[in-house]
């Protein structure tokens, strides 16, 4: 979706907010200077900063003036939010606290979904598996193909809270499959564990589905440890998928 001015001053805003520009518990510059510096209207400028405090990034009042708020109260839930650390990197504290929420979030999510997943449902999951297949025997895009899979897993549970966090896993699940491709043979090494986890799902067994999902969220979680151990570089989320070389 392209973007108007107001979204694109949110993003900007929003980004130089996350990267510190403008820093915690401080004021931003005042408005007349961000007009000029930034080449919009105050009428402009007033909606992104009210998007900015529906995201409680900031605060804004007479006597206080508008002043970036400490990153306790941003909405991590926020899809922008996570958007924009993600485009500046993801950091380990906030990788480790994506993967605490991985770890409660999914075990449930699968039990829901081998319990209430529609034949729509199977059937966008067995696509996702077949791009995932696909990519691993001839060369593609195995990261989309497997965050789709997920995904489609997190939509099968019906419940409308799981499927928003999605949006706030998303970064975490790209990142890690990113990971894991980069091993030797990890995304053929993962193929059948995502197999396991899809047969659960539609024979319908609450306790496999859970049990498959645990091992490959186990395995990402070392993946993405030992990256932080060696200090490796994390994966940038602006690039394109890394592909995958035909087996």
């Amino acid at each position: 979706m392209i973007k108007n001015v107001h979204g694109h001053l949110v993003d900007h805003l929003g980004e130089a907010i996350l990267a510190g520009r403008y820093e915690q518990g401080k004021p931003i510059p005042p408005e007349p200077l961000l007009c000029a510096e930034l080449g919009v209207s105050r009428t402009v400028l007033r909606e992104a900063v009210k998007s900015l405090v529906a995201k409680g990034l900031i605060t804004t009042g007479p006597k206080v003036g508008t002043r970036v708020l400490p990153e306790e109260n941003w909405n991590w839930f926020d899809p922008d939010v996570v958007a924009w650390q993600s485009k500046l990197g993801l950091s380990p504290a906030f990788l480790c606290d994506l993967q605490d929420l991985r770890q409660v979030v999914e075990p449930a999510a699968m039990r829901l979904a081998a319990e209430r997943a529609t034949a729509q449902d199977i059937a966008e999951i067995e696509s996702a598996y077949a791009g995932m297949k696909n990519a691993v025997e001839k060369g593609g895009d195995y990261v989309t193909h497997d965050l789709r899979f997920h995904l489609c897993l997190l939509k099968a549970s019906r419940n409308r809270m799981l499927v928003q966090m999605s949006k706030v896993l998303a970064a975490l699940l790209r990142t890690s499959f990113e990971i894991s491709t980069q091993r030797s043979n990890g995304a053929v090494t993962s193929l059948p564990l995502h197999r396991a986890v899809l047969d659960a799902v539609i024979a319908r067994q609450p306790d496999q589905a859970e049990a498959a999902i645990r091992v490959l969220i186990d395995g990402a979680r070392k993946d993405i440890d030992d990256v932080l151990a060696s200090r490796r570089r994390l994966p940038r989320l602006s690039a394109p998928a890394r592909r995958l070389s035909a087996a």
